[in-house]
């Protein structure tokens, strides 16, 4: 698939989505927006419908400045009692819906607004579906002074961490990125990872996957719920 083709299924489940979304905005409601490429054509065409909900809570700052700049409100979570959905992207998504994400090291804060969201969708085209997850590095964020310690028992658990250099979130944490694992059981890896003095958030999306998938293919978006 040529990067064009991909662009342009970004495009068509990002409309998607909105149109998806379309019958749960009010005036008041607030939507979580989450971070990556097919994330801002969501941005982009939720821009089209601004005038019919209050705000955003953003998981990143690029989004924050993307929606933003369509003149779209951005709240603190903090200020917001509830969000009525929370749409994002993925890096991988294996057949149970369950996710790899943080390739721009957002993901803590994804996991953050989704949980307190009252629908979690998810929008990728269809390279994204995998049979197994693994083959995207999984992105752990970790204290800076307990990166090496962290790193020590990924190795533990069959996993080659390999620190993101340069690379802060912006939560003022580092990333390492877990190759080599075929992730079989990405619940009991999410808690194992977790359990990780030192680990702030991984991005495995096990224990609470979206609940709608929405594949952007050659001949339309599909759906899919858990």
């Amino acid at each position: 698939m040529t990067s064009a083709n991909q662009d342009a299924l970004k495009v068509q489940v990002g409309q998607q989505a909105v149109k998806y979304i379309d019958k749960l905005l009010t005036k008041d409601a607030v939507v979580g927006v989450g971070t990556g490429s097919t994330t801002n054509h969501f941005i982009d065409a939720l821009a089209r419908v601004k005038h019919k909900f209050d705000g955003v809570v953003s998981s990143s700052e690029a989004s924050s400045q993307r929606l933003q700049g369509h003149g779209i409100q951005v709240f603190e979570l903090n200020d917001v009692n509830e969000l009525i959905v929370y749409v994002d992207g993925a890096d991988e998504v294996n057949n149970q819906l369950q996710l790899i994400k943080g390739g721009g090291g957002a993901h803590t804060r994804e996991k953050i607004i989704a949980s307190c969201a009252k629908e979690f969708i998810c929008i990728v085209d269809q390279s994204k579906l995998v049979p197994c997850l693994g083959e995207f590095p999984l992105p752990v964020e970790v204290i800076p002074m307990a990166r090496s310690a962290v790193a020590r028992r990924i190795v533990g658990l069959g996993g080659k961490p390999i620190y993101r250099p340069g690379f802060v979130t912006d939560n003022g944490n580092q990333i390492l990125d877990v190759h080599g694992m075929q992730i079989d059981d990405p619940v009991s890896l999410e808690r194992a990872l977790n359990n990780i003095v030192g680990v702030v958030s991984n991005g495995l999306f096990g224990i609470s996957p979206p609940s709608l998938l929405l594949i952007a293919t050659p001949t339309g978006v599909e759906t899919r719920r858990v």
